[in-house]
């Protein structure tokens, strides 16, 4: 079954007519993912691939084709205002790929999607989006290294989410949904609720954690697996080897102030149970020798 894209995912994408809207927009076409409408300001009326129809607003997109989620290929500046667009005409889920989105339109938009009490949910910014195998791709992740199974992964890392799916295939297993969370400071969906998605889903029989440093999301997702999450987790913190006060990467991949350091997060997994390995391999053959 999976998470929160699949079969009865209706697609429209922003920025559709950039460079990166477009060519995504054209791989997820090709893997069956239903790309009902695009949309770019001042296109209206034009089609992309002969097929999918452009309009000017999310709002048309959702009148006239049922649009129910979102993509975002948005440049920095004009990405807040997109997710705000999208989650006003009534998408309910909103993935935001674009990278460098600035800290206060992030906070802004995620105020807003909070104050719509659950009718909308917000993915990224900074992210590399969510893989159902065999059912839809709503991202940028390679789809030739997935294959359906029962594991979920979370991360908040793209390029370490592609390497530890491709070793997933390797070792025979496959994947129900894959989520990117992504790397930002600010973002939408975090750990916790991704987990108690994947808790209630019946495909997903044990779960992939992929932290870094920076920030408290990992040890909150612990204090949850803890407590309530009854699923084997195996996990894996990236960062070890990056000095305090040096961004690494993500935005979101700081220690500060004492906070976000790998020790706590590999602490705060281990007293959750959770098996943490200190390579990606290692991880996913623990995870195969589960079962």
């Amino acid at each position: 079954m999976g998470i929160l894209v699949g079969k009865d995912t209706r697609l429209v994408v922003q920025g559709i007519t950039g460079r990166e809207g477009s060519s995504h927009a054209e791989q997820m076409l090709d893997y069956g993912t239903d790309v009902v409408a695009g949309v770019t300001p001042g296109r209206g009326g034009q089609t992309f691939k002969d097929t999918v129809p452009i309009y000017d607003s999310v709002a048309e997109a959702v009148e006239k084709e049922g649009a129910n989620t979102s993509i975002i290929f948005v440049p920095p500046p004009f990405a807040g205002d997109a997710i705000v667009e999208a989650a006003d005409a009534g998408i309910r889920l909103v993935i935001c790929i674009t990278e460098g989105v600035p800290v206060l339109d992030a906070a802004r938009a995620v105020r807003y999607i909070d104050a719509l009490d659950g009718e909308c949910r917000l993915i990224g910014p900074n992210c590399p989006g969510v893989m159902t195998p065999g059912e839809a791709r709503v991202g940028i992740m390679p789809s030739n290294i997935f294959r359906r199974g029962n594991v979920g992964v979370i991360s908040r890392s793209g390029t370490l989410t592609y390497e530890v799916v491709d070793l997933i295939t390797k070792a025979g297993m496959g994947v129900s949904t894959c989520t990117g969370v992504g790397g930002d400071p600010i973002i939408g969906t975090k750990f916790v609720e991704v987990l108690e998605m994947l808790a209630d889903d019946d495909q997903t029989e044990k779960v992939l954690l992929i932290g870094e440093i920076g920030g408290e999301d990992e040890e909150v997702a612990a204090e949850y697996i803890k407590s309530s999450f009854k699923k084997p987790v195996f996990g894996f913190i990236s960062g070890r080897s990056a000095p305090p006060g040096k961004r690494m990467g993500h935005a979101g991949a700081i220690i500060s102030g004492g906070k976000g350091t790998p020790e706590a997060k590999v602490a705060a997994f281990e007293a959750a149970g959770i098996t943490v390995s200190d390579t990606l391999a290692e991880m996913v053959d623990r995870a195969k020798q589960l079962g």
